[in-house]
């Protein structure tokens, strides 16, 4: 299957992955609707940072995954839907875990039946490599056990066996794709890789959580690749695929990494709120990438230290969208 000319739905495209995604498919040649969650403010969020070409190919539709008519309305005559749409800050899931199952199980269910009612030729839903919780055997293939060390992660692995029975038991084509931590230029504060950055930029003291858990950083143009690969492939259709580097790193080593990229030291300095609960925090995430490879030849391609000086420079540009002194969970 060619995404060229083809109709496809995006929630979640004002996301950093989202809005990636919009910009690729667009200049790919297929026709773009964002589903993008309306707020008072009245702007596209990332959207905003695509250049003006791009966006003049998109038609951006706001709503609210919990609204079954809304998101029915934006599956309309599509073809494909690439599933992006969630709540995906883990400390805010501990706070808040009921908007967590709102958004990411019930808003699941509602682009699931969407797609059933409106002959949805395939659907991608995006999971993430959380649902994994620490690695019990590493790399961490598909078949390792999900085990919810977060509510976020409890969210995530129940949205991901809905996808799951759509497909077994309804045949709706869906593929789910399993991101491990992907990072770039647009993405929020909130995750550990812009807030390092952004806290090297403009201070001399890192404040971090946890820095002992090793992550498998991809850079973000590699798993938009992904997205494109999977969802062009037919061997794809009711599996779960890792996307990921293969690699793991810990948060000593990123700060490290951007310190030789600055020709400086980070000094860190541990903060407790910045700190998940005690046994919640996931200590080892790897993929085993040899799944993607195999089905549609994707394999990562940016080095860590190439994307981290790509993102570097992107965010040293556009330095005044952060507050590195805030505590963005």
């Amino acid at each position: 299957m060619s995404l060229k000319h083809k109709k496809i739905v995006v929630t979640g495209a004002s996301g950093f992955i989202g809005s990636h995604l919009v910009e690729q498919l667009v200049t790919h040649g297929a026709r773009v609707r964002a589903f993008i969650h309306y707020h008072s403010r009245g702007d596209r969020d990332l959207l905003e940072l695509l250049d003006e070409a791009i966006l003049r190919e998109v038609e951006i539709i706001t709503g609210d995954l919990q609204d079954q008519e809304a998101v029915r309305s934006a599956l309309k005559d599509r073809e494909i839907v690439f599933h992006l749409g969630a709540l995906v800050a883990i400390p805010y899931s501990y706070l808040q875990p009921l908007s967590f199952v709102q958004t990411n199980i019930l808003g699941t269910t509602h682009v699931l039946n969407a797609a059933l009612a409106c002959g949805i030729e395939r659907l991608i839903h995006t999971s993430t490599s959380e649902v994994y919780g620490t690695a019990q055997y590493s790399p961490i293939d598909e078949k390792h056990p999900l085990v919810a060390q977060s509510p976020y992660a409890a969210s995530k692995i129940a949205a991901d066996k809905l996808a799951e029975s759509y497909y077994l038991s309804f045949g709706l084509p869906v593929a789910t794709i399993r991101p491990f931590n992907t990072y770039g230029p647009r993405q929020s504060a909130r995750a550990v890789i812009p807030t390092i950055i952004t806290q090297a930029l403009s201070q001399d003291v890192m404040r971090l959580g946890a820095t002992f858990p090793q992550r498998d950083f991809t850079y973000i143009s590699d798993t938009i690749d992904g997205f494109l690969r999977i969802a062009e492939c037919d061997q794809a259709l009711g599996q779960v695929v890792n996307l990921g580097s293969g690699q793991a790193v810990s948060i000593t080593e990123v700060v490290t990494r951007v310190g030789a990229l600055l020709g400086r030291s980070l000094p860190i300095s541990s903060e407790p709120n910045r700190l998940r609960p005690v046994h919640s925090e996931v200590g080892l995430l790897v993929a085993d990438n040899h799944k993607a490879a195999a089905l549609c030849g994707w394999r990562p391609t940016i080095s860590l230290e190439e994307g981290l000086r790509k993102t570097l420079d992107w965010i040293a540009r556009h330095l005044s969208l952060y507050q590195a002194e805030r505590y963005h969970f």
